[in-house]
């Protein structure tokens, strides 16, 4: 199943490096007000803030990264924006139980160009699939092969069919559909089940 088709050029979004237009994307995510939500390897947030203003007041986004500097930016940012609806999360997600979030406790866990800094992918998505709640979703947007010179190398990223059999080796997720994340990058939904 394929969310959306259509192939768009890069876009100079703020914060995003201008290879994708992050506002657009997250409008696949299937966000509603109260949602819990965690941004693993949020970096400095441009995905954070805007899933936080979709998910409103009642919701929370819940960033979590293992750099200071990124998470002090973000709730910086978040200030600016009079965002109230933002936690922040030090951690080594590689750690099982690392994001320090219940079990069962979100509805969508956001993986946005993270598992390519990872040779074993494994500990970040059991991390994920703990967290999640029965029929939430687990989104991976990451790095097209092939694509030139934006980005890692080559050899630091995975191809995206592989990809998707490496998170349904994890127990209990199933393929839900790709989403359109630009040029450089390619995303994909999991239902955990």
């Amino acid at each position: 199943m394929q969310l959306n088709t259509t192939s768009n050029p890069p876009v100079h979004a703020p914060g995003s490096g201008g290879f994708m237009d992050p506002d657009r994307v997250v409008g696949y995510f299937g966000l509603a007000e109260d949602m819990r939500v965690a941004d693993f390897g949020s970096g400095a947030g441009y995905f954070t803030i805007l899933m936080a203003k979709r998910v409103g007041e009642s919701g929370i986004v819940t960033a979590v990264d293992i750099l200071d500097s990124s998470l002090e930016t973000l709730r910086s940012k978040a200030k600016m924006e009079g965002l109230s609806n933002i936690q922040t999360v030090r951690a080594n997600l590689e750690v099982f139980g690392g994001s320090g979030l219940a079990d069962n406790s979100q509805d969508v866990v956001l993986l946005a160009n993270i598992l390519f800094q990872n040779t074993d992918k494994s500990p970040i998505l059991m991390e994920a699939r703990r967290i999640l709640k029965p029929s939430g979703s687990i989104i991976v947007i990451d790095w097209r092969k092939g694509t030139g010179g934006f980005g890692p190398p080559d050899d630091l990223r995975t191809d995206e069919e592989e990809m998707k059999q490496v998170v349904l080796a994890s127990d209990g997720l199933q393929y839900v559909g790709e989403i359109d994340a630009g040029v450089f990058h390619y995303g994909m939904i999991f239902r955990k089940i």
